[in-house]
């Protein structure tokens, strides 16, 4: 949510496997707030693209997994924000709360996702996690890769945003691993955890 062509994680795994695995090119591309606008775009890219891996972080993880067919890595998957979306979109039709939210979560300068928190916007996310999720046991049951990194001192975890108790309920215990650190994966976590985890999933030629 906010994210984009210039954020920081897509940013270090550009670099990193630049020296480490040149065979490896990083994509990333700025996507629309609204889910069904994101996910015609996403599905283009992805028959543009046809990437061997997809990535998705937070409220990411929930376009990542409505992509088949791949395998997937997540980190911090915030796959709570859709139903959190749902609940809450009554809010946005109390006048001002919408310019509010916008101000409130207004992205970084730069090519970054826009942000407008529609009533009929954040209705539509319902769906998209149901989505996800079912693409997701589809892939699982396919033998796909589907692996998602947790922080211990992950603040959304308290209010079950993410929730690495229902992760495991529904995709078991070894398809996640956690580090010692928060929602937004620190530098070090990536060289340790992400970057090879990318490299164990694809295999050099």
């Amino acid at each position: 949510m906010g994210g984009g062509e210039d954020s920081r994680i897509p940013a270090i795994l550009s670099e990193c496997l630049a020296l480490r695995r040149p065979d490896i090119r990083v994509v990333v591309r700025t996507y629309s707030f609204d889910p069904d606008e994101a996910f015609g775009q996403i599905s283009a890219w992805v028959q543009e693209l046809d990437p061997a891996l997809v990535i998705g972080e937070s409220m990411g993880a929930t376009h990542a997994l409505c992509i088949r067919g791949v395998p997937h890595i997540l980190v911090s998957p915030a796959m709570g924000t859709p139903s959190a979306f749902t609940h809450l979109a009554w809010l946005s039709l109390v006048p001002g709360v919408t310019a509010l939210l916008d101000h409130i979560y207004k992205p970084r300068p730069g090519r970054r996702q826009p942000l407008h928190f529609k009533y009929d916007v954040l209705r539509r996310w319902k769906g998209h996690k149901e989505l996800a999720y079912s693409s997701a046991l589809s892939d699982v049951a396919s033998g796909h890769l589907l692996f998602a990194f947790f922080g211990t001192r992950d603040h959304y975890r308290k209010w079950g945003i993410v929730n690495v108790r229902a992760w495991k309920r529904r995709f078991g215990e070894d398809t996640f691993a956690i580090y010692d650190g928060t929602h937004f994966m620190e530098e070090e976590h990536i060289h340790t955890f992400l970057v090879p985890k990318i490299c164990q999933t694809l295999p050099e030629a």
